[in-house]
């Protein structure tokens, strides 16, 4: 009886200890994703009750060309971002991870210190930067095209790989840190055992290094995904600095909140915000399980 008694406590216990997460995802997440996809069979606004539509917002939204080109510019975006990024961080985390002392935090804090910085800061800083007048950026750009200036946030051919520079930029050095930590947890007797085989350096890091933080590149990889997926404010800010047209600074977001802020269209928002939801999860389950599957190899 004691037993028993026991297992009731340490449930009850356990209860109460999970309660308020449990309350927290249904309250905050649970709860108005359901509302979300409720609204999107109906014509509602983006405040008050409407009439059921069935899919027709569906429909509507994915046959729309304002819908496809943004998709199109997302899924750009996720390509000049994703791997990119991960990689270079990967690099750096390792050429930090080399250097000590005072040295190490240094550059450390030179990478990370962009992260910390609100998304209104960094678009401007980089409109700054990409000025066709006095951007630094530009006498680099220069040497390439014989002193001309060129408006890489205005054309509509280069801003989106604009956008994909501020956003590594800004977001790598938590990347870095993740990377470092992943290294840091790997034995240093490894490599002494390599280098008594002398192993070349692309050997150690094919055999040991890169299977033995191959979970890290996986989450760093997954959450890179989601994160890009949902883009929004880097190219909807730097649009608006820089005039950019319309459509080369449209994704799915800014879909979302033309359609639910601008045009009080609640239903057709709330639909293109559950196919987006349903996107990034088919993807993110999709790519984990297949860097997982690839790294029990």
């Amino acid at each position: 009886m004691a037993a028993v008694s026991n297992k009731k406590q340490d449930s009850l216990i356990a209860a109460l200890l999970v309660a308020p997460a449990v309350v927290a995802f249904l309250v905050i997440f649970a709860y108005p994703t359901w509302r979300m996809v409720a609204m999107s069979f109906s014509n509602a606004p983006l405040i008050g009750p409407g009439e059921w539509v069935g899919f027709d917002n569906y429909a509507r939204q994915l046959s729309s060309p304002q819908f496809q080109k943004a998709l199109l510019n997302t899924l750009y975006f996720i390509v000049l971002t994703v791997i990119p990024g991960t990689s270079l961080a990967l690099l750096i985390a390792m050429g930090v991870n080399r250097l000590t002392g005072r040295m190490q935090m240094f550059v450390l804090a030179c990478f990370f210190l962009p992260s910390i910085l609100p998304v209104s800061v960094v678009t401007q800083i980089w409109t700054w930067i990409a000025n066709m007048q006095y951007g630094v950026i530009q006498n680099v750009i220069g040497l390439f095209t014989g002193g001309r200036p060129l408006p890489v946030l205005r054309s509509p051919t280069y801003f989106m790989p604009s956008v994909a520079v501020v956003t590594i930029w800004w977001t790598i050095g938590f990347n870095i840190l993740l990377f470092l930590a992943a290294l840091r947890s790997i034995s240093p007797d490894i490599y002494e055992a390599a280098a008594l085989d002398n192993a070349s350096r692309w050997r150690v890091f094919s055999k040991i290094t890169w299977p033995l933080i191959w979970p890290v590149t996986a989450l760093v990889l997954t959450l890179q995904l989601i994160a890009q997926f949902k883009i929004f404010s880097q190219p909807y800010l730097l649009g608006y600095f820089a005039h950019t047209p319309a459509d080369a600074q449209s994704v799915v977001m800014t879909v979302i909140y033309d359609l639910a802020f601008k045009q009080n269209k609640g239903g057709e928002g709330a639909a293109v915000a559950t196919i987006l939801f349903i996107i990034i999860l088919i993807a993110s389950v999709f790519q984990y399980q297949f860097l997982r599957a690839r790294g029990e190899k």
